[in-house]
């Protein structure tokens, strides 16, 4: 899987010591399979540092993580279970202890509003219920390695985004929400787990410079396939 990691500035090497703690799953490196949302962490880092922002774009070998028996926790929405992990870790101050023993955490992301519920939460001001039944879903993902050994299933991609596969990727989600009725959940999840998307990321195919169009036709044939298997 193609992930990606939006920072001030380039990563080479990943370095746990150096991420904070006191986050969604706690302290570790965060990566989302959505490089729009790591170009806009990338933006706000880069203007708190002063400098242009730099999304990493690297290789997830979930192959390794089963080889490797890594202990993996999944969220796939907001949930009761995903506040209790997320107040959780927010709330765990220790630099030396994580509140959790997995190594690798995947899931939605809580943005700036949802911030602001959990921060209210946390305080007594609203009730569990109040904060899930006011949660308006907006497409998110991220993963946290957590441990040495879950970096182990991590490795620098040859290639960078193209700004051009910016203007692909909206237009070919667009598309799969209107020609296929999917939700924006459904419709990320296959345009970035597909090998139409992992061949436009590889920057020696030169599909980024395909009309989007012409990269859609080769995503419903790959689903027509995969459908009729």
């Amino acid at each position: 899987m193609i992930v990606y990691h939006g920072s001030y500035t380039e990563i080479d090497e990943i370095n746990l010591e150096l991420c904070e703690v006191g986050k969604d799953f706690g302290r570790g490196f965060y990566v989302t399979k959505l490089p729009e949302q790591a170009q806009i962490w990338a933006t706000r880092k880069g203007k708190i540092n002063r400098t242009k922002g730099v999304v990493t774009e690297f290789d997830f070998s979930e192959n390794i993580c089963r080889a490797m028996k890594l202990k993996v926790l999944h969220f796939t929405d907001y949930t009761d279970e995903w506040l209790d992990f997320v107040v959780l870790n927010r709330k765990n101050d220790d630099e030396q202890q994580q509140a959790h023993d997995y190594d690798i955490i995947e899931g939605p992301v809580a943005d700036d509003r949802i911030n602001r519920q959990i921060d209210e939460y946390i305080d007594g001001a609203i009730s569990k219920e109040q904060f899930l039944n006011d949660l308006i879903y907006h497409p998110s993902h991220q993963i946290c390695f957590c441990t040495i050994q879950s970096l182990q299933t991590l490795s620098l991609s040859k290639g960078r985004i193209d700004s051009a596969m910016y203007h692909i990727d909206s237009e070919v989600i667009c598309a799969l929400l209107k020609d296929y009725k999917m939700t924006e959940l459904e419709a990320t999840d296959i345009y970035y787990t597909s090998k139409t998307y992992i061949n436009l990321t590889d920057e020696t195919t030169e599909f980024y410079k395909k009309q989007w169009t012409e990269i859609y036709d080769l995503l419903k044939n790959e689903i027509k396939n995969n459908t009729d298997k």
